[in-house]
């Protein structure tokens, strides 16, 4: 079973592994990404529209919107000045390590900062992508590649892993489990289901609760960083967010998204379940923090000090806060949960430095 996990043969890509003349700067690896970005947010439209569409033909949750999003995320810190500043925190070293990566396919690119992280840390990457997101990652390496071929020595897209030095896997709780037995011989960082939660203090305005709605939809929630989970004051109306996210009734429109909604729908209306349908998602009263797709759970608090207690007990479930106010736990700003900063690190776990010290 744990090989099975690890052996899925891949649609044909492209070959781009090249032999590499010598290693690489680290100021030439700051330079190939910082052109990278600059040439990501270029992108001529016709090599958009393409390269949108394949993506879209090999899975279909990745719409034009959301890879322009994740696009967007990534282009905010592929700049020489951010990646400069970030790397003067860590020592790098000239000794080139092999690392794994298994790399999730639930939105469009998110294994990009994994990629990054390894090859600006001088290692050689050894990355197995999902069948859900290879068109997009590939794309990008092949632009790299043009922007400086001596990353093709520290880049190699496989099927199954070699002997590795480390490995960063991402997959949910099932699949780390195996990851982490077959793993348990060499460092690694194993990820698995998070999700986000926004908390409402009932100051909040019309246009910050629309705001949460990015937080809630982008990727039609698919990320472990979007909003599953509404934490609202005692007797606050839950129909205040309900309304302002009206503004967002086109995800509807996604058959594979409605189909979701439809489904969740009828079983709260079989089994009697209370919850407020807005006619494309629906709201609930739960104590759990994942929802199912198309839902959103709420839950109430009677203080902040209260409900502290309750993210710390979570804490390890929870990958960012949403809100306005101080919970307790660092929060981002009301539709920002998508574009973390360059070290806002998955699962809280500092990938540079963990790369860094092997």
């Amino acid at each position: 079973m744990i090989l099975s996990l690890l052996m899925i043969t891949l649609p044909k890509i492209k070959t781009i592994i090249q032999p590499a003349n010598s290693q690489m700067t680290i100021e030439e690896r700051i330079a190939g990404f910082a052109t990278l970005g600059q040439q990501l947010r270029e992108l001529p439209a016709t090599t958009k529209d393409d390269l949108f569409a394949r993506a879209g033909n090999r899975n279909p949750w990745f719409t034009p919107d959301n890879i322009t999003l994740a696009l967007t995320g990534i282009g905010q810190f592929l700049d020489h000045d951010t990646l400069t500043n970030w790397l003067n925190r860590y020592s790098l070293t000239n000794e080139a390590k092999n690392i794994g990566l298994v790399m999730a396919g639930n939105i469009p690119l998110v294994g990009f900062h994994d990629f990054m992280s390894v090859l600006l840390a001088g290692h050689r990457a050894h990355i197995k992508l999902s069948s859900q997101d290879n068109v997009l990652p590939t794309a990008v390496i092949d632009l790299l590649l043009t922007i400086n071929p001596a990353f093709a020595g520290q880049i190699h897209i496989v099927d199954l892993l070699p002997k590795l030095e480390a490995v960063i896997a991402t997959g949910s709780d099932n699949s780390a489990r195996y990851f982490k037995k077959y793993f348990r011989d060499i460092p690694h960082i194993i990820r698995q289901n998070r999700t986000s939660a926004a908390v409402i203090d009932g100051t909040e305005t019309a246009a910050e609760l629309q705001l949460l709605g990015n937080d809630i939809f982008s990727f039609f929630g698919l990320g472990c960083r979007n909003v599953a989970k509404i934490f609202i004051p005692k007797g606050y109306d839950i129909n205040l967010i309900a309304e302002a996210l009206q503004g967002f009734a086109e995800v509807g429109n996604h058959a594979k998204y409605f189909n979701n909604y439809e489904y969740n729908k009828a079983i709260y209306l079989v089994n009697k379940v209370p919850h407020y349908d807005t006619g494309f998602v629906l709201f609930k009263e739960d104590q759990a923090l994942a929802s199912p797709l198309a839902v959103v759970y709420y839950e109430e608090y009677d203080t902040i000090d209260g409900l502290h207690d309750t993210l710390q007990l979570h804490r390890d479930k929870l990958q960012c806060i949403v809100s306005k106010t101080e919970p307790g736990q660092p929060t981002v700003a009301f539709g920002q949960a998508q574009l973390p900063a360059i070290d806002d690190y998955a699962d809280g776990v500092d990938t540079m430095a963990f790369l860094t010290q092997l």
